[in-house]
């Protein structure tokens, strides 16, 4: 959050920080389920052939696990990039 935006809670009454506070952990709850749901239809999708087995394989097993590590990787320098945005407009003001 910017400056501006926590100055503006701070002079929030307790109980409307709370219902603010409770609404953003709702937010990051639904976008982190939104991102986990995501990684698993991508690489299922990308690796999974076959339905012969219980199990996956293990050319399957190395695909899902690749597959998961790019998608984390990226993500996180997705969001580190959006920090470092978020920092640089925030200093100019």
């Amino acid at each position: 959050m910017d400056k501006n935006m926590m100055a503006d809670m701070d002079s929030l009454p307790e109980e409307d920080k709370l219902r603010m506070s409770a609404t953003i952990d709702q937010l990051q709850i639904r976008d982190s389920l939104r991102m986990y749901n995501a990684l698993v239809e991508r690489c299922f999708t990308d690796c999974v052939d076959t339905f012969q087995r219980k199990s996956l394989t293990k050319q399957e097993d190395t695909c899902v696990r690749r597959c998961a590590e790019k998608f984390l990787k990226h993500s996180m320098r997705v969001g580190m990039r959006f920090a470092e945005l978020n920092q640089g407009a925030a200093t100019s003001e």
